[in-house]
């Protein structure tokens, strides 16, 4: 789990202080207020004037004035003002320099992208005309919805470029709508990947393409002001907005399924069913669309598997303003895909269509702001939507304060910032993180940081991937000072905890285990290791524990010139997993045999 992770030293460079702060200086009697519109036009002619990152440096310093004051409301306002100047002073060369790494490290690259990015020497910046920066500059909620959602894998001359566009196009629905025009620019910052959105269809069937942003916000409005949305774009945030305009369907696909699919949105999840289940083409496993085409209505017509029924239904409530999610899985006897929706009482129903009698280990949905998969947490986060709360917005301005604070060097006062933070909310993982390398950076007692840990498991013991990341840093921390036995026992109370409800986990707590075994143990207690692993978490597993345990430890005992006990320990394996005679797991567990053999 990453413990040092500071989004804005991402996305803010450092700006130059001293003489340049004094040239560009906010009075303090402003700093305890929101900024004015007469000084937010006199920054960014600044900026104009090629001053940013003296701007940077006069804003970051009437920020953490109102916070000293604590003007939380000023201080995020004065943030904000930085965070733009930092933005558009950045030479586009250095945002290439530091996006590539960060795009390679989420795993958010893929092959629909270009494959270099030969940047320009100009300021970020310099592709917004003044007349919009100066609007960004002014506008604290866009502001505050924009910094709140930007991650480090947004292509900010994408995101940049889409806003002038659509600035340009309708400056005055942009106005209107701004949430919206926020989710296409981040959104469609990048060009979709070959899987999207789901990869069960050939790209000549369904082409990976997004319509220009200008026509998508130009059709959402036409539809939203003709009543023709079940949901009022104007009333929902970019964080739900941008799971209505990643639709694949062309325009003229989206209109067709308004006036197909006749379901109100509190009927909304029986859109599924409408597709005829092809039972077919599950049991001769035809699970590639076999048509030339993949429009809704040719799904319609023809039928199709899950994954299909979920497509269908996903595209169809995009066309009436509907956030959708598609899901992809697999259940106990094969492939499986469902869909999620926002109801009418702005609550996120993420099981339509989902197999009762199955219990999926966990469903993979793709945020299409980064192309990546949604974690479990984002899930749980997005569908408990207290992002929204009042609460949420104070602890956000103490954990960015935090962040700012501890990146000047002000250790103390960054971790009275952040725990200020998660006693707002304790579901802010980013403030945990920050109070976790503030006590760090003043070499507390590892008791006190250790409580700190028991602390952040204990508030995400309802997010599992989290809770997970949280106690393994505790347990790193008590072996490294010789706590042994009770890293033990914390990693056992683990495995128990996540054996009956989500054995994806123990599976990765097991595997965690057993590659420790491999740099602390001698062979025999190696195979020791692996046996208990495979007799405690290995009966009635799938694939999934084959993969992350048996092939792992087969494969090293091979490394060890041990092939008698990687062999046995498959066949172990054979004896406790569920292995269905013909299936892929039997098919691949004699393939790994043979492999062993030297067959």
């Amino acid at each position: 789990m990453r413990l040092v992770v500071l989004l804005v030293a991402l996305i803010i460079p450092a700006a130059r202080l001293g003489a340049a702060e004094a040239a560009l200086a906010i009075p303090p009697a402003e700093t305890g207020n929101v900024p004015t519109a007469a000084r937010v036009a006199e920054l960014a002619a600044a900026g104009d004037a090629g001053r940013w990152a003296e701007v940077a440096a006069a804003t970051r310093t009437a920020a953490l004035a109102a916070y000293a004051q604590d003007r939380t409301q000023a201080a995020s306002a004065w943030y904000n003002l930085q965070r733009w100047a930092g933005l558009f002073g950045e030479p586009q060369k250095d945002f290439i320099n530091r996006w590539i790494p960060a795009l390679v490290a989420a795993k958010a690259n893929h092959m629909n992208m270009p494959t270099r990015y030969i940047p320009n020497p100009e300021p970020l910046g310099t592709a917004v005309p003044p007349a919009l920066r100066a609007w960004l500059m002014g506008n604290l909620a866009f502001s505050d919805e924009f910094f709140s959602l930007l991650s480090p894998v947004d292509y900010l001359p994408g995101v940049f470029a889409v806003l002038t566009d659509l600035y340009q196009a309708d400056a005055a629905r942009f106005r209107e709508y701004p949430s919206l025009v926020l989710a296409i620019a981040l959104v469609y910052d990048v060009p979709p990947p070959p899987g999207w959105p789901h990869g069960q269809v050939s790209a000549g069937a369904l082409p990976r393409r997004l319509r220009p942003a200008r026509e998508a916000f130009a059709w959402w409005v036409r539809e939203d002001k003709a009543g023709h949305t079940f949901q009022r774009l104007t009333r929902l945030g970019a964080d739900e907005l941008k799971f209505v305009v990643d639709a694949a369907a062309p325009a003229a696909e989206l209109e067709w399924a308004q006036r197909t699919v006749t379901l109100p949105l509190a009927d909304f999840d029986k859109v599924y069913p409408l597709v005829r289940y092809r039972l077919d083409r599950m049991q001769a496993q035809a699970f590639l669309w076999p048509g030339p085409t993949y429009r809704l209505a040719d799904i319609l017509q023809n039928g199709g598997i899950c994954v299909d029924q979920a497509y269908f239904a996903t595209e169809a409530g995009k066309a009436r303003g509907i956030p959708t999610l598609l899901f992809r899985g697999e259940g106990l006897d094969g492939r499986h895909a469902w869909f999620g929706y926002l109801d009418g009482n702005q609550t996120w129903q993420l099981d339509a269509g989902r197999y009762a009698e199955q219990r999926f280990i966990t469903g993979l949905a793709q945020d299409p702001q980064t192309w990546a998969d949604l974690s479990d947490h984002e899930l749980k986060f997005l569908s408990e939507r207290f992002r929204a709360l009042p609460a949420y917005a104070q602890s956000r301005v103490h954990g960015l304060m935090a962040a700012e604070l501890l990146r000047g060097g002000e250790v103390p006062a960054a971790a009275a910032a952040a725990r200020k933070a998660v006693n707002y909310e304790k579901r802010n993982l980013a403030a945990w993180e920050i109070l976790l390398s503030a006590q760090q950076a003043q070499n507390l007692r590892p008791s006190v940081i250790e409580g700190t840990l028991r602390e952040a498991a204990q508030a995400f013991q309802k997010y599992p991937d989290l809770e997970i990341g949280f106690v393994n840093a505790l347990v790193r921390n008590l072996r490294a000072r010789g706590e042994t036995s009770q890293a033990d026992s914390e990693e056992k109370q683990l495995l128990k905890k996540f054996q009956s409800g989500r054995t994806d986990l123990a599976i990765q707590q097991a595997g965690e285990l057993l590659k420790r075994s491999f740099a602390t143990q001698n062979a025999a207690d190696q195979i020791k290791t692996y046996n208990a692993a495979v007799d405690n978490y290995g009966r009635g597993a799938g694939i999934e524990f084959f993969d992350e345990i048996v092939t792992v430890f087969a494969e090293h005992m091979q490394q060890l010139r041990e092939p008698a006990a990687a062999v046995e320990a498959v066949q172990r394996a054979r004896g406790v997993l569920r292995v269905e005679p013909g299936k892929q797991l039997d098919l691949e567990m004699k393939a790994l045999e043979a492999r062993l053999r030297g067959k």
